[in-house]
C-alpha cells in the first residue's frame, strides 16, 4: 500500500446561490475559468447553496481528491444576506466537522469587496 501523500497547497470554492436556469450558472463558472487562466496551479470548483449543483461538500470533496491543507471559501454574493449570515456559516461549521485536518477559511462577500464595488460604478458610468 502507497503512503497516503502529505497534504500541501489550497483551493478555492466559488460559492452562489443557485438557480433552476443552467445559464445563470456562466458568469460564476467564467470567473472560475479566469482564476484557473491566472493561477493552474490553484484548483478552483464552484457550488451552489440551492437548486443547482454541486453543493458546497460535493465541491470540497472534489478539491479534497488532492492533498490540500486549506480551502477558501468565497461567497459570490453581492450583499449580505440571510443565506450568507446564517446557511454560510452552518455549512462551514458542519465543513470543519467532517474534515479536521484541513484548515477552512470564509472570504467576505465578493460584493463587500470595495475593488468591485469601484469596479461596477465604473461599468456603469461607461
Amino acid at each position: 500500500m502507497a503512503d497516503a501523500q502529505p497534504a500541501t497547497g489550497h483551493g478555492i470554492v466559488l460559492f452562489a446561490h443557485g438557480s433552476r436556469d443552467p445559464l445563470w450558472r456562466l458568469p460564476i463558472e467564467a470567473v472560475a475559468r479566469r482564476m484557473l487562466e491566472l493561477a493552474p496551479q490553484v484548483p478552483v470548483r464552484c457550488a451552489y447553496l440551492e437548486l443547482s449543483a454541486p453543493d458546497l461538500e460535493t465541491a470540497v470533496g472534489e478539491l479534497l481528491a488532492q492533498p490540500l491543507e486549506q480551502i477558501t471559501v468565497v461567497p459570490m454574493f453581492l450583499g449580505v444576506g440571510r443565506h450568507a449570515r446564517e446557511d454560510l456559516p452552518l455549512l462551514m461549521e458542519a465543513l470543519r466537522a467532517r474534515h479536521p485536518g484541513v484548515r477552512f477559511r470564509l472570504q467576505g462577500a465578493i460584493g463587500e469587496d470595495a475593488r468591485l464595488t469601484d469596479m461596477m460604478a465604473r461599468i456603469a458610468l461607461s
